[in-house]
């Protein structure tokens, strides 16, 4: 089992820093370690945030090792990636999204869902929206503002880990990663339905868990 890398040195990252995330892994494939540390650097970060938000509060305490089993797999598979098809940053937060899963499962908190989709066409609304905006109108927020989006971050988490699993992986996947529905459907190889399904009924959720604070949210306006 390999460890992980060391955190990149200064030239290191200047060096690397406009490299895309494929062209970085393939330099680490051919033995370039440095691109690997700058790669690591990059996504550090976000990929954590991620599992630990997928696994939820009740399983948080595993969320450094599924961290670290992600990482040792990514490197394990530095050989057999290719560019082709999704970007590096879907394929690494795929294999942390079924580690995570695998966890969940053997956990007994993986719920099964209604796959129920709708015919209206509609694209699937955004929670933050609002919040975004009122957030960037706000260039000196108030103390009682700050206490307000603090307040609401919290809520928000919460909210989170009242999902069930697969509609918690299908926002944190599409709101915090960027992954689109066709991405999603891909990645998880699921259809594009299901996908459609998971985040629509993970968002009548979280409003229904954040009607205060997205009820102030519309008052200001």
């Amino acid at each position: 089992m390999s460890a992980l890398p060391r955190a990149p040195s200064a030239k290191a990252a200047t060096e690397r820093d406009a490299i895309p995330d494929d062209q970085l892994m393939l330099a680490y494939a051919h033995g370039d370690a440095a691109a690997f540390d700058v790669l690591y650097a990059r996504h550090e970060g976000g990929l954590f945030r991620f599992v630990k938000r997928l696994l939820g509060a009740r399983l948080v305490a595993q969320a450094d090792e599924v961290f670290q089993d992600t990482w040792v797999r990514i490197i394990s598979a530095r050989e057999s990636f290719s560019p082709q098809g999704a970007t590096w940053r879907t394929w690494a937060f795929t294999i942390a999204h079924n580690l995570a899963m695998d966890r969940l499962r053997v956990s007994g908190r993986e719920v099964a869902l209604d796959t129920h989709t709708d015919d209206d066409g509609d694209a699937v609304p955004t929670l933050d929206r609002g919040v975004r905006g009122a957030v960037d109108a706000a260039a000196h927020p108030s103390a009682e503002e700050l206490a307000f989006w603090r307040a609401a971050g919290r809520r928000l988490l919460a909210c989170l880990d009242e999902l069930p699993a697969d509609q918690r992986a299908a926002f944190l996947l599409h709101h915090e990663d960027g992954l689109t529905v066709e991405a999603l459907a891909a990645s998880l190889e699921i259809g594009f339905e299901t996908v459609r399904s998971r985040l629509r009924y993970g968002l009548q959720k979280l409003r229904g868990c954040m009607e205060r604070y997205l009820s102030v949210l519309e008052q200001r306006a």
